[in-house]
């Protein structure tokens, strides 16, 4: 029997015991080391040769991934791992770090209790850092900190003890103030990363050697001992890192830091449950889930969709409650289906492993899912439950247009934009059978390039793609008069206003407060209040259209109960193509506030009151100054103070702003913010500008309005596009 085989069979035994088990994920800036890190926590666990650990790049599957040396989509690996005397289940998953794969971290932080937070030790914390540490936080997942590349300050930078203490004291601070930023109430303190408690540790992935307060106490090290190894072997950095970590084992040091501070299922779903779940937690299943229990109702979230060529579909995601078995037959809540689970499996990054039952607490693969997609709430047939909190994603600011090179090749095409949208949430397809043209929608340059390249040399479709299109939105800037809109028959009108939505409730619509399709009620007007909605508007809110409201504001207008689906109707059609150039509408509120309606029903159906409802809503955003918004993103820039003054030309020369400038050294830290449209090109040409010595990284900053000189020049360019005429 291989190790693996052994590990699968030991993995079995324990995972039955949430107590004995923790889920964690690897999170960290791009490039910090989240990869390498974890094939060394693999190589301790026993699943590779040490001598392959930090060059493999197990979790790393994809051909992409290895060769471009990032990590693109998140890949898991469970192990078993002894501290004192006792085996534990570990759970890990290892996410990408570069922002636009960030939905892959986002839907991992769902099937995590717990985190590393990697910093490398010469950066320190960076945007990316307090990106995915702000994802960690929002599920609920409990970081702990490892500083990594420390072999660097120690080879390259030559640093004291005293002068590494410094730089760790700096990163730690960093962090903790974000953990008290961005914590939970409850926890903001509570989950503060402490030195003397052992929730930091230092070390070199790379080198696969960790310390930590503890263990240096417990084993008698110091960073002078590591000091003077360097020092030793200088000249042989293999035999440097060989001695360290059999010294301080990375994987001993890190893996006994998750299981002491990071929480078992048990613990965390106490916490965690009310924040993702929204049902009655006194009902037999609300227990069941908040005290993860094996015997319990089956409740099994999905974060992920692969699409495999042999297996088919498998949904991998974490199992809240109950036990889950080949050959049951499951209920999907959102897509209100049966199926029937076939095989169930643990990950070891692209193998899976075939188990006979898997229980509460645990992440786990199930094939047979077909109907499933990323965010899918799993139960039984005789015990539907409330569905999870659906997980929120950011908006794709970037659209290529697909199209099949052969005709013939029109119908796989589609299949394969379906399979990669099933795979990837964060992927907005759109299909257009008649034309055979389709767009695909992603959050950045890199995103679709990946995407393109999967279905041209992974699915065999030849295509022809357009130049990339940054994707804008139709707002209102101010308030319009009343708008009639009248039928094509004469006989109905409606009388419709138009204003800027409320700032807190657009917030609120773009991180997921209020949900569309799912606030109704009750519910949705205490949420709409909070945010100073008044009430009467508030009790009056019929429908939500992506970060746009409609209203209905009429008193005692005859038979408009039975017209204002239509109306409803009419309003998803108006928000989904506006009237300046036919692109989405964001940060709308639309107020029916009157409407006069013939008395026979066969004069105000669908074909009289839907035109009159939308070119009303049309009309009225005219009047309401309609412009269009485009996506931002903040860019970060790290560079030699010489190179200070091209860098920010070039950011000049594309529209960016600069928001803050520090000096840290000889290097300058410039933040600045940038239009997406103006970004195609920006690696090669800021390479360029610094000679090759830059590090930069950019972070997506929401839609803001487009300069008003530029509104008209954008308008027609997009109309031209489209076809839409002047």
């Amino acid at each position: 029997m291989g190790r693996k085989e052994q590990m699968v069979e030991k993995l079995q035994d324990h995972m039955k015991d949430p107590k004995r088990v923790r889920n964690i994920g690897v999170v960290a800036h791009i490039d910090h080391g989240k990869t390498t890190l974890t094939d060394s926590l693999i190589a301790g666990a026993g699943l590779m040769a040490d001598e392959l650990a930090g060059k493999q790049c197990v979790t790393d599957s994809y051909y992409l991934e290895q060769d471009r040396g990032i990590t693109i989509f998140s890949g898991a690996a469970s192990m078993v791992h002894r501290f004192e005397d006792t085996d534990y289940v570990i759970n890990l998953s290892d996410t990408p770090g570069h922002v636009d794969f960030g939905a892959e971290v986002v839907r991992s932080m769902r099937a995590v209790d717990g985190v590393i937070v990697v910093a490398c030790a010469v950066e320190g914390v960076m945007p990316q850092t307090e990106t995915v540490l702000r994802q960690a936080l929002e599920e609920r997942a409990r970081p702990v900190l490892f500083i990594n590349k420390v072999d660097r300050l120690i080879n390259e930078l030559k640093l004291t003890p005293e002068e590494l203490q410094e730089r760790f004291f700096k990163i730690i601070a960093d962090v903790n103030k974000l953990i008290r930023n961005m914590a939970p109430e409850e926890f903001k303190e509570k989950w503060q990363v402490n030195v003397n408690d052992g929730s930091v540790a230092f070390g070199s992935g790379y080198h696969a050697w960790a310390l930590n307060i503890p263990f240096m106490k417990k084993v008698g090290i110091s960073f002078k001992d590591i000091i003077d190894v360097y020092q030793k072997h200088q000249n042989d950095l293999d035999a440097a890192s060989k001695e360290i970590h059999q010294k301080a084992n990375a994987c001993q040091v890190l893996l006994d830091m998750v299981v002491k501070h990071l929480p078992d299922p048990l613990e965390a779903q106490k916490y965690r449950i009310p924040k993702i779940w929204g049902g009655d937690s006194e009902s037999e299943i609300g227990k069941s889930l908040m005290n993860c229990d094996p015997e319990g109702p089956l409740a099994f979230m999905v974060t992920k969709m692969i699409v495999d060529p042999q297996a088919g579909e498998i949904a991998t995601g974490r199992l809240f409650s109950g036990t889950i078995k080949p050959g049951i037959d499951v209920f999907l809540v959102g897509g209100a289906c049966g199926a029937r689970a076939q095989q169930v499996s643990i990950s070891y990054a692209s193998e899976r492993f075939n188990i006979p039952a898997v229980t509460a607490g645990n992440i786990v693969a199930v094939s047979g899912l077909k109907a499933a997609i990323s965010g899918e709430t799993v139960c039984e047939r005789e015990h539907k439950i409330e569905p999870f909190e659906s997980i929120h994603l950011s908006e794709p600011v970037i659209t290529k247009a697909v199209e099949a090179s052969n005709t013939a090749d029109l119908p796989k095409l589609i299949q394969v934009l379906r399979d990669i949208a099933k795979e990837d949430p964060s992927i907005k397809v759109e299909i257009d059978e008649e034309t055979g043209e389709h767009k695909m929608s992603g959050m950045g340059e890199l995103h679709l390039e990946i995407v393109e390249h999967r279905i041209k040399v992974d699915r065999k479709v030849p295509i022809k793609t357009s130049s990339p299109i940054v994707v804008y939105r139709e707002t209102a800037t101010a308030g319009s008069r009343q708008v009639e809109g009248k039928s094509p028959n004469k006989h109905n009108k409606f009388y419709i206003i138009v204003e800027p939505l409320e700032e807190a409730i657009v917030k609120a619509l773009e991180d997921g407060t209020i949900e569309e399709g799912k606030d109704k009620g009750k519910e949705l007007i205490a949420k709409l209040r909070d945010l100073g909605m008044d009430k009467l508007e508030a009790k009056n809110v019929k429908a939500i259209h992506g970060h746009n409201l409609f209203l209905d504001m009429t008193r005692g207008v005859q038979w408009l109960n039975e017209a204002i689906e239509l109306c409803i109707e009419a309003y998803h059609e108006a928000m989904a193509n506006g009237p300046l150039c036919k692109e989405k509408c964001a940060r709308v509120k639309v107020k029916l506030v009157d409407a006069n309606l013939h008395e026979d029903a066969i004069h105000r159906g669908p074909a009289q009151v839907i035109p009159a409802c939308r070119m009303g809503i049309h009309e009225a955003m005219r009047g309401a100054k309609a412009a269009l918004i485009e996506p931002k993103q903040k860019v970060y820039i790290r560079v030699p103070q010489d190179y200070m003054g091209a860098i920010t030309r070039e950011l000049q020369s594309r529209r960016g702003q600069v928001l803050d400038m520090q000096q840290e050294g000889d290097l300058m830290i410039i933040e600045a913010k940038a239009p997406v449209a103006e970004m195609f090109g920006f690696a090669s040409a800021i390479r360029s500008a610094a000679e090759g010595r830059v590090l930069w990284s950019t972070e997506n900053a929401g839609f803001e309005l487009l300069p008003r000189e530029l509104q008209d020049t954008i308008i027609k360019q997009i109309r031209d596009r489209k076809g839409l005429g002047g």
